[in-house]
């Protein structure tokens, strides 16, 4: 049982919407001024994933695939068009209250893992949690080693990630993008600093993940990869240049 606590009355307040996709994007465009003038990294992008689905991401160095994902995760906002996760309406929320959300409702993981060095690794899974103030300190820790034990990496708790491989230093960050028990995972080139044998271990915990409920998008270079997903989104010039329509949801339940 990995759910070791409520936090639904942490939830900040947001826009909802009926049930539906978790992800919709609609018009979405993104223009950045530059010295040489506009530059359109997103060109009217419509995108919609179901609960439950496992989609990568493919295209070329600036095709817009990251533009893409920042529009999902908020880090980024449009410039027309709107942004719709988890039933919320992203295009207008606060700084503060989109951060919020964000720790509630989303895990990100990064190609550099981005672990703080200088905290352990149980206490790196344990931030997102002290972030959004869930449970108390023996919930959090009982939550973090509980999170440890499904990724193998129990016995690296005590260890600061600077003395883990890489694959392990993945994991550990796949662990804090699951401890505020997000439905949605974003994964940004999460297997690009690794090995063939490391990714394929690390490619096939997501498939794990949306087996039990969790969705995942996940951006990539690797086609291999894309290809044994449930479904490959390709972007090119700030369009969706293939897209492709969602498979119908089945009834899967949530991991707890």
């Amino acid at each position: 049982m990995l759910r070791l606590f409520n936090h639904a009355a942490k939830k900040p307040p947001v826009q909802t919407s009926a049930p539906g996709p978790i992800i919709t994007l609609a018009g979405v465009v993104k223009e950045y001024e530059t010295a040489a003038g506009p530059y359109l990294a997103l060109r009217g992008v419509d995108l919609t994933v179901m609960p439950g689905e496992f989609v990568a991401v493919v295209g070329k160095s600036g095709s817009g695939k990251s533009t893409m994902m920042n529009m999902i995760t908020g880090i980024d906002r449009p410039t027309r068009g709107e942004v719709h996760v988890t039933g919320t309406n992203l295009t207008h929320m606060q700084e503060g209250a989109l951060a919020e959300w964000r720790g509630i409702h989303l895990g990100i993981i990064f190609q550099f893992f981005q672990l703080l060095p200088t905290l352990t690794v149980v206490e790196n899974v344990m931030l997102p949690m002290d972030f959004c103030d869930i449970g108390n300190e023996r919930q959090r820790l009982a939550r973090a080693m509980a999170l440890l034990e499904r990724m193998e990496m129990v016995e690296q708790a005590d260890k600061l990630p600077g003395a883990l491989s890489g694959g392990q230093q993945q994991r550990v960050a796949i662990a804090r993008a699951l401890a505020n028990d997000p439905p949605l995972l974003m994964a940004d080139e999460p297997t690009g600093n690794l090995d063939s044998r490391t990714a394929d271990s690390i490619f096939q915990l997501f498939k794990d993940l949306v087996a039990q409920g969790k969705t995942v998008v996940m951006v990539t270079h690797d086609n291999d990869l894309a290809r044994r997903a449930g479904r490959a989104v390709l972007v090119a010039d700030g369009q969706i240049a293939a897209p492709v329509a969602p498979p119908a949801p089945t009834s899967v339940g949530v991991p707890r």
